[in-house]
């Protein structure tokens, strides 16, 4: 199992954490990643874009003129789309853009995105995150001292995802100010909400719930394989 040191809130190490390999410690595949976040970003879409083709448009359909003798081309209806007010030809409809990868495949991405942070050094785990108030001020401290807030080489203020029980009102009420940072449960932890923080902050509780939840979606899959194989 990887091992992971605890901290508290002022950087001062308190014990240390195991976290499973099956979670923490995969292969890392980054070819994942593009296809769960393209999948997510999909499901994002409104999809009600809309314009009336030349049947939905009201007018009459009575042919503008005779067909031949006039000296000018020939034409139809006026709702055809060669005409201002006509319908569009090939208008946009309202459709459902959004699709589901399968559960093995955000299973894995998911993990990949998890052992990718603890491998780069960007995973901190905390004893427990409580703020004596709801202050933004208070928090970006206490991320500070954590380290998680240094520039990027880009000279961008570096991004902290902050994971946590749902119940905690006061991390959860004194991040949203911040447009650097983003809190989020456990089971609330996506691919494409990791991929676009440069430092994961882990209560050890919400450690273990990430964990717990992760580890239930894959028993089954393991379950399956061992029986296919024992035939």
């Amino acid at each position: 199992m990887a091992t992971i040191d605890v901290f508290n809130l002022k950087r001062e190490k308190v014990g240390t954490l195991n976290l499973a390999d099956e979670v923490f410690a995969t292969e890392v595949n980054e070819g994942l990643f593009y296809e769960i976040v393209k999948a997510q970003l999909a499901s994002r879409r409104q999809g009600t874009a809309a314009a009336k083709e030349r049947s939905a448009v009201s007018g009459s359909t009575k042919k503008l003129y005779k067909q031949k003798g006039t000296g000018s081309a020939r034409h139809g209806s006026k709702r055809a789309p060669t005409f201002v007010g006509g319908g569009q030809a090939h208008p946009p409809r309202p459709r459902d853009w959004s699709y589901r990868p399968p559960a093995k495949m955000r299973q894995k991405a998911l993990t990949s995105a998890l052992s990718l942070f603890l491998k780069e050094g960007r995973l901190v785990v905390v004893d427990r995150i409580e703020l004596p108030e709801i202050k933004t001020k208070g928090l970006l401290g206490a991320l500070d001292k954590l380290g998680v807030t240094k520039a990027r080489a880009s000279g961008a203020a570096s991004k902290a995802l902050v994971v946590d029980a749902a119940s905690n009102d006061k991390l959860r009420m004194s991040i949203r100010n911040s447009k650097d940072h983003q809190f989020l449960p456990p089971e609330g932890v996506n691919v494409y909400d990791l991929l676009r923080h440069d430092h994961l902050v882990l209560s050890q509780d919400a450690a273990k719930a990430l964990e717990a939840r992760l580890l239930k979606k894959a028993a089954p899959a393991a379950a399956a394989k061992a029986k296919g194989g024992a035939k």
